[in-house]
C-alpha cells in the first residue's frame, strides 16, 4: 500500500478498465464491474488500497452529489407535478411499508425501538445511481417498471430531507450530526430549533437558486468563456453541498433541490453537458470505493448474522415492491423488474448510518454491520437482476399469466405484420392504417400492449421470434413482415425464424446502422431501413433551405444523395471486414457522391436523374404509344 496519489489513480483506473468491460461482456452491468474492481484491489483482496480507500470513497461520494443535481435538472417542475400521484403514492407506500416491516423485525431481534426505526429508514432507501443506470443500460426507463422505479427513487431522494430533519428529535443526546460525523454550527441548538433551522436552510437554497444563481450564471455566460462556465457549474454544486453538510444535511439532497429549481432555466442543458463527464467518472470511483470498503473481516466474524440480515433486507424490500406493483395492476414481468431493481440498499444509507451513529441512535458495532449489509446488498442486487433476466423473465414472457396476452388470442388476418410497436414501429403502423392497410401488431412489452389498446390499436402480447405466435398471427398468409424491434439480437432471431418457416414473407428490417445492414445484405435481405438515415438527410435538406436554396433543388439533392447512399451501401457490403479495401472504397464513394451532387445542381430532371424513381418512367416510355399525328392528306 502506498500514499502516492498518482499510483492510487493508476490502480483505480486500471481496475475499472479491466473489470467493467468483463462485467458488460457477461451482461452483468457496469455497476457490478466497478464493485468487483473495488473488491479486487481492496484491503481484503489484493491489498493494493487500504485505509486511504475510505478517504477516496468520501471524495467519490461527490459523484452521487453531482448525479442528484443532474436528476433535479432533468426533472422539470411540470413533469414532477404530472407524476405526483405515482411519486407520492408508490413512493410513500414503499418507504413506510419497508420501514415498518424492518422496524418490527429489528424490535423482535432485541433492538431498541429508536435504533430499529432509524436503521429501517436507512435500509428502506434504494440506490438511485445503480437502479437508474441499470434501467438505462437495458432500455427500460420508459417501461411501466422504469416509470415506477423512477417515481419511488425520486420520493426516496426527497424523503431524505424530512428524515434528516426529524431524526435529531429521536436522539438521546446532542452529538455530532454531520453527514460524516463532523460537527455543525447547529449542534448546540435544541432539537426542535435545529429542525426549524434545517428547514430554513432548505428554503434558502430554493430561494437562492431562483433569485440569485440564475442572474449570476447570466453574467458568467456573457464572458463566452466555456471554462469559466464549467468552473461556475462546479462552484454551484460544491457550494450547495458544503452548505448542506455544514447544517448536518445530505449534500446530495441539497444539490437535487438546486437542480430542480434550475431545471426551468435557460442554462439547464449547458449545466448538464458540463457536469455529465464528472458524474460518470466520480460515480465509477464511488462504486469502486464501496467494493473496496466491504469489511470481509467483519463478515467472516459473523457470517450467518450478516448473511441473514442482507438476504432478509433484500427479501423484505423485494416483497414490498412486488406487492406495490400488484396493487398498481402491473404485469408480472414488470413487477419482477421493479422488485429486483430496487431491492438493494442505496448509497444514502452510508450517509444515514453515519448520521444516526453520530446521534447515538445506534452503536458503532451496529453501524458497521449496517454498512456491511448495504455494501453486500449493492453487490448482490445486479446478480439478482441478471438471474431474473436470464432465468425468470423469459419464462414469464413465454407463458404470460393474463389470457388476453396469450398468442392464441390473435383473431385477425392482415397482409402486414409489424413486430415491435414502439416509436419506430408505431410510426410505420399509423401511416399504413391511415392509408387503409390492415396491420397485425406484435410486441413483447406487456405494458406497451395495454397502452396501445387504450389508444385504440388491436395489439397482441408475445415474443415474435416464436414460430407458433407468427403462425397464429397469420404469417403463412401475410405478404410483409415489418421487423421494427429495437434490439439487434432479437431482430436477428426473428429474421432467421421467419426465413426458415415462412419463406413467403417479404422481410422489411429495421437496422441501427450500415454495419448491421452489411450482414443482412450478405444473406440476401436487401429491404433494410437504417434508423437515422432519412431523418438526417431531411435535416440536411432543411439546412439547405434555411440557407436560401430553392425547395425543389434541396429536395432533389436529398433524394439523389439517399439513392446514391443506398446503392453505395450494397457495393461496400462486399468489402466489409477487409479494413484497407473498405476504407479505399469508402473514400472513392464519398468523392463520387460529392461530384454527382455538385454536377447535378442546376440540371433539369431527366430519365437518368438520381433524385427521382425513374424506373417506372422508363417502363412507361418503353411501352408503344398511339400515333397522335393527324393523318396525311
Amino acid at each position: 500500500m502506498t500514499s502516492d496519489i498518482l499510483l492510487q489513480m493508476v490502480i483505480y483506473l486500471a481496475a475499472a478498465v479491466l473489470c467493467v468491460p468483463l462485467a458488460k461482456k457477461f451482461r452483468m452491468g457496469s455497476v457490478l464491474g466497478y464493485l468487483a474492481a473495488g473488491m479486487l484491489i481492496g484491503p481484503f483482496g489484493l491489498g493494493w488500497v487500504g485505509d486511504e480507500g475510505e478517504s477516496i470513497k468520501h471524495f467519490a461520494e461527490f459523484g452521487v452529489v453531482v448525479m442528484l443535481f443532474l436528476v433535479g435538472l432533468e426533472l422539470e417542475p411540470r413533469r414532477f407535478w404530472a407524476m405526483r400521484g405515482l411519486v407520492l403514492g408508490m413512493g410513500t407506500a414503499q418507504v413506510l411499508a419497508t420501514a415498518a416491516v424492518l422496524s418490527g423485525i429489528g424490535i423482535a431481534v432485541g433492538l431498541d425501538w429508536k435504533a430499529a426505526f432509524a436503521a429501517s429508514l436507512a435500509l428502506a432507501m434504494s440506490s438511485t445511481a445503480m437502479a437508474l443506470q441499470s434501467l438505462k443500460e437495458k432500455g427500460l426507463m420508459e417501461s411501466v417498471a422504469g416509470r415506477q422505479s423512477f417515481a419511488i427513487l425520486l420520493f426516496q431522494d426527497i424523503a431524505v430531507i424530512p428524515i434528516l430533519a426529524l431524526l435529531p428529535l429521536l436522539a438521546v443526546h446532542s452529538g455530532p450530526t454531520g453527514a460524516h460525523g463532523a460537527g455543525s454550527p447547529l449542534d448546540a441548538l435544541p432539537a426542535w430549533l435545529r429542525t426549524i433551522a434545517v428547514l430554513a436552510v432548505i428554503a434558502s437554497v430554493l430561494a437562492a437558486g431562483r433569485w440569485a444563481v440564475v442572474p449570476a450564471l447570466r453574467l458568467v455566460a456573457r464572458t463566452r468563456l466555456r471554462e469559466l462556465f464549467i468552473a461556475s457549474s462546479l462552484l454551484l454544486v460544491v457550494g450547495v453541498a458544503w452548505l448542506m453538510q455544514m447544517v448536518g444535511l445530505s449534500p446530495a439532497l441539497g444539490t437535487f433541490l438546486a437542480g430542480l429549481v434550475l431545471s426551468g432555466s435557460e442554462f439547464r442543458h449547458e449545466l448538464e453537458s458540463d457536469l455529465e463527464p464528472f458524474k460518470g467518472l466520480l460515480l465509477g470511483l464511488f462504486f469502486i470505493a464501496v467494493g473496496a470498503s466491504i469489511d470481509f473481516g467483519l463478515i467472516a466474524s459473523m457470517p450467518l448474522r450478516i448473511a441473514s440480515w442482507t438476504l432478509g433486507v433484500l427479501l423484505v424490500k423485494g416483497v414490498v415492491l412486488a406487492l406495490l406493483a400488484w396493487t398498481a395492476k402491473s404485469a408480472i414481468d414488470q413487477a419482477v423488474i421493479l422488485s429486483t431493481g430496487l431491492s438493494q440498499v442505496g448509497e444514502f444509507a452510508f450517509v444515514l448510518v453515519a448520521f444516526i451513529t453520530g446521534l447515538g441512535l445506534v452503536d458503532p458495532q451496529l453501524g458497521a454491520l449496517l454498512v456491511a449489509v448495504t455494501a453486500l446488498s449493492m453487490t448482490i442486487s445486479p446478480v439478482l437482476g441478471l438471474l431474473s433476466e436470464v432465468l425468470v423473465l423469459p419464462r414469464l414472457l413465454a407463458n404470460p399469466s393474463k389470457p388476453e396476452r396469450a398468442p392464441d388470442n390473435i383473431d385477425e388476418r392482415n397482409c402486414v405484420i409489424i413486430a415491435g410497436f414502439s416509436h419506430f414501429g408505431s410510426t410505420v403502423g399509423r401511416f399504413l392504417r391511415a392509408n387503409g392497410i390492415g396491420i397485425t401488431i406484435l410486441d413483447d412489452d406487456s405494458a406497451q400492449v395495454e397502452f396501445l389498446r387504450r389508444m385504440g390499436f388491436r395489439a397482441y402480447y408475445g415474443d415474435a421470434t416464436r414460430v407458433d405466435l407468427l403462425e397464429t398471427a397469420g404469417a403463412a398468409e401475410a405478404a410483409i413482415l415489418v421487423c421494427a424491434i429495437g434490439c439487434p439480437e432479437t431482430t436477428r432471431t426473428l429474421v432467421e425464424t421467419a426465413r426458415q418457416h415462412f419463406p413467403n414473407l417479404h422481410l422489411m428490417v429495421r437496422v441501427e446502422n450500415r454495419y448491421e445492414a452489411y450482414e443482412y445484405l450478405r444473406e440476401g435481405i436487401d429491404t433494410l431501413y437504417r434508423e437515422t438515415l432519412h431523418t438526417s438527410i431531411q435535416m440536411g435538406v432543411d439546412v439547405l433551405r434555411k440557407l436560401g436554396m430553392p425547395a425543389h433543388t434541396a429536395h432533389r439533392s436529398g433524394l439523389g444523395f439517399l439513392r446514391h447512399d443506398e446503392r453505395t451501401m450494397r457495393t461496400l457490403a462486399v468489402h466489409h471486414g477487409d479494413t484497407d479495401a473498405y476504407i479505399a472504397n469508402v473514400r472513392k464513394a464519398i468523392q463520387l457522391q460529392e461530384e454527382l451532387i455538385q454536377s447535378d445542381l442546376g440540371h433539369q430532371p431527366s430519365l437518368s436523374d438520381e433524385a427521382w424513381d425513374s424506373d417506372p418512367l422508363r417502363k412507361g416510355f418503353a411501352k408503344p404509344t398511339p400515333n397522335t399525328e393527324p393523318p396525311k392528306g
